[in-house]
């Protein structure tokens, strides 16, 4: 099995920069994609970003295209998130989850508030 977990949220104003991170554990060679949703409130969950696992291809949602950069540490089983530019439509909690062989697991999330 794999387990994720985040870490690194917390508030900024707008135009500030805050960097979210996502520990991969288990079996991290199983792994096929570890992507960023983020939920606000009274909204449904909402893709921000992926990254393939092996070829570290990205992909990012319209919104946050340009501003947010999603990456991979080589040395740790690691994702991280680089938000820059940030906004106040951002604030949300941020999940972090792991498409792996034996399905998609979620972490707990990481509270974003971005104050105008």
């Amino acid at each position: 099995q794999v387990q994720v977990g985040e870490s690194g949220g917390g508030s900024v104003q707008a135009g500030g920069s805050l960097r979210l991170s996502c520990a991969a554990s288990g079996q991290t060679s199983k792994i096929y994609t570890m992507a960023w949703f983020r939920q606000a409130p009274g909204k449904e969950r909402e893709f921000v970003a992926r990254i393939n696992w092996s070829t570290r291809s990205t992909s990012y949602a319209d919104s946050v295209k340009g501003r947010f950069t999603i990456s991979r540490d080589n040395a740790k089983a690691t994702v991280s998130l680089q938000m820059n530019s940030l906004k106040f439509e951002d604030t949300a909690v941020y999940y972090c989850n792991a498409n792996y062989i034996g399905g998609v697991v979620w972490g707990q999330g990481t509270q974003v508030t971005v104050s105008s």
